[in-house]
């Protein structure tokens, strides 16, 4: 009891000034209608002072940007159904799914081209082909640990939030241009736009109705962030074993996290849950999702960052063209 209660009392002071921080960044979200995350960053990455040099705040921080990270990670399968994949019809969720590991194929491919590593080529093709800053975060959890794996997450979400805001102002109007009617700028929107948020923006934008085909088509997207964590996991343990041994990282083993989600995303395709249950699980979730961002930012090292260069916006780049031209093909094809 006394282990829990020191564990207690210095995960307190980090805990706190994330979720204040994070309340801040929200704050700042909704005066100016702008992403969250990217808010969430900046404000922690502005107080990293706070996590330097073994200050009280570390502990509560590393909590913070953990285990606060897989209960937002969990929650995210409250907000999916596997009728979803009805609703939107078999070729649809066919193209989805090839969309979706085809682009991670590519962000591993770039990756090993421009001399990163692959595991950063997976963290940026999942994150671009699955439903942005949430699903980095959550392969981050399943990927092996090494020396840059902080500063490889906080570049991902960085950059793929760059790219979801810059698309939910672009795409609506490429649709337009291309003369897509409601239900072809809804999966346009919602097959190629990174985060949630963005997608629900840009697909009202349009029209009510073409709102409701993007978020249905952007929540099977987020189903598919189960099947390919699982994928990931299998070819960590595969082909990675070896290499992670040596260079000290460990393959890690089925996370409970996933368990979580996986649970909840069943209960709610097979039980009629409250919508209320189903709102505040959400809430909750972005809620997390957000503290545990800023916690990261609190963790980052600026001076690592702009050692990377521009490569990994490139490859964010070339993947996000990737899956958008995937997709305007498929509707261009039926």
């Amino acid at each position: 009891m006394n282990d829990i209660a020191v564990k207690c009392k210095n995960i307190w002071p980090g805990l706190g000034i994330a979720t204040i921080t994070g309340m801040a960044a929200l704050f700042l979200s909704e005066h100016y209608n702008a992403p969250a995350m990217l808010f969430a960053l900046l404000l922690g990455m502005a107080v990293s002072f706070l996590y330097q040099n073994d200050t009280p705040c570390a502990c509560g921080i590393d909590f913070t940007a953990s285990t606060l990270l897989r209960a937002g990670v969990v929650l995210l399968g409250l907000r999916i159904a596997l009728g979803d994949l009805a609703v939107l019809g078999w070729q649809t969720a066919l193209m989805l799914a090839a969309a979706i590991f085809t682009t991670i194929i590519v962000g591993v491919g770039l990756a090993k081209l421009l001399g990163l590593q692959k595991r950063f080529g997976a963290l940026t093709g999942g994150s671009v082909a699955i439903c942005g800053a949430s699903a980095a975060l959550a392969i981050s959890t399943i990927l092996p640990k090494g020396e840059n794996h902080e500063r490889d997450t906080l570049l991902t979400v960085i950059g793929v939030t760059a790219m979801s805001t810059i698309a939910m102002v672009l795409y609506p109007i490429v649709a337009a241009q291309l003369g897509m009617n409601d239900t072809e700028a809804g999966i346009f929107l919602g097959g190629t736009i990174h985060d949630v948020a963005q997608v629900v923006g840009a697909g009202y934008s349009v029209s009510d109705s073409a709102g409701d085909m993007a978020t249905l088509t952007k929540l099977v997207r987020v189903a598919m962030l189960m099947p390919v964590v699982l994928i990931m996991m299998i070819a960590i343990k595969h082909f990675y074993k070896a290499k992670s041994q040596a260079d000290g990282a460990q393959v890690p083993k089925m996370p409970m996290f996933l368990v979580g989600f996986i649970v909840l995303m069943l209960l709610n395709s097979f039980v009629t849950l409250p919508e209320v249950v189903i709102e505040t699980g959400t809430q909750i979730s972005r809620f997390f999702l957000v503290v545990s961002i800023t916690a990261i930012g609190m963790k980052s090292n600026l001076g690592k960052l702009a050692e990377v260069g521009m490569l990994p916006i490139v490859m964010i780049v070339a993947e996000t063209l990737w899956i958008a031209l995937l997709i305007l093909g498929y509707l261009f094809a039926i």
